[in-house]
């Protein structure tokens, strides 16, 4: 019985060998080794999660530096503003992004959250390229997303049904068009909710009756920006009106973090502060701090 065993045991006392082994190798204390690139310089990574605004300005800014940092790896993902300052609040994303200012009842519970400025920009109002209204006042596209207005006759437009197109709960540019557009009074019910600027400009370019709304850097041929009246005169969504101060509907863009940026998250935001990053900022259709 005993010798039938000996194969059993010797297999037993090889995995045993064998684990010993690879313990010894790391001494007590010692660091298990960080990747590296072929520089030999150790990787380090960080995550910004949050608004679908300012991602493509955390986009591009992340490649620019990654192409003269071979050592830094920056993944950038969307979500919305609430979930960006969620992330960053909890420690699950070293930074978060956001396109509103924090709420009080976030403030209270992630006291340590820091705000940083990197850029402002404006929400322009859109509709299908086929449609001919005219510019609006703030007052008529609240009435609009309240349902006042269904077809865009009364307001002077085609004799066609108004698509209501608008963000989800998650979003910072909803908390914003809530706020200084509705006066915090409600979205009319049936409105389609979406879940990124991309997504609301998507809907209304392939949508003839639809009005949504988006951050300048998403505006392109695919669809239409409304001027909106400012004591009788039209004011077009563009840099150069947010820039003086005559478009209405204008915001901060905000990266935060729980507690004081360090290490790589501190050099990322110090570089879109630069005079380089701001560039890449206008180049995204934003505009740039100190001019605003």
């Amino acid at each position: 019985m005993i010798g039938k065993r000996y194969p059993a045991l010797i297999a037993v006392c090889l995995v045993v060998a064998i684990a010993l082994f690879a313990c010894g190798c790391t001494q007590p204390g010692e660091k298990t080794a960080q990747p590296t690139t072929p520089q030999g310089q150790a990787r380090e990574s960080i995550s910004l999660s949050g608004s679908t605004t300012v991602l493509p300005v955390a986009q591009a800014a992340a490649n620019a530096y990654m192409n003269t940092h071979a050592n830094a790896e920056i993944m950038v993902t969307g979500g919305g503003s609430s979930v960006g300052i969620q992330a960053a609040g909890e420690g699950t994303a070293p930074i978060g992004m956001s396109s509103r200012d924090l709420k009080a009842e976030e403030k209270a519970r992630y006291p340590d959250l820091v705000s940083t400025v990197i850029g402002n920009d404006g929400i322009a109002v859109i509709v299908h390229p086929s449609n001919t209204v005219g510019p609006l006042t703030l007052e008529q596209v609240k009435g609009i997303y309240q349902g006042k207005y269904t077809n865009w006759k009364e307001l002077g437009g085609p004799d066609t049904t108004i698509v209501l197109v608008g963000r989800d709960s998650a979003s910072g540019t909803r908390e914003f068009f809530h706020e200084k557009v509705m006066n915090k009074e409600d979205f009319a019910a049936g409105q389609l909710e979406k879940n990124s600027n991309g997504a609301v400009k998507q809907t209304v370019a392939q949508t003839p009756g639809a009005i949504g709304y988006v951050g300048l850097g998403y505006l392109d041929g695919t669809v239409r920006a409304v001027p909106i009246l400012v004591n009788g005169t039209p004011i077009e969504p563009s840099v150069r009106a947010v820039l003086d101060r005559k478009y209405p509907i204008s915001r901060p863009l905000i990266l935060v973090t729980k507690g004081e940026p360090a290490g790589l998250a501190k050099d990322f935001i110090r570089f879109l502060l630069s005079q380089e990053g701001q560039k890449i900022l206008e180049k995204e259709g934003f505009v740039p701090l100190g001019q605003a």
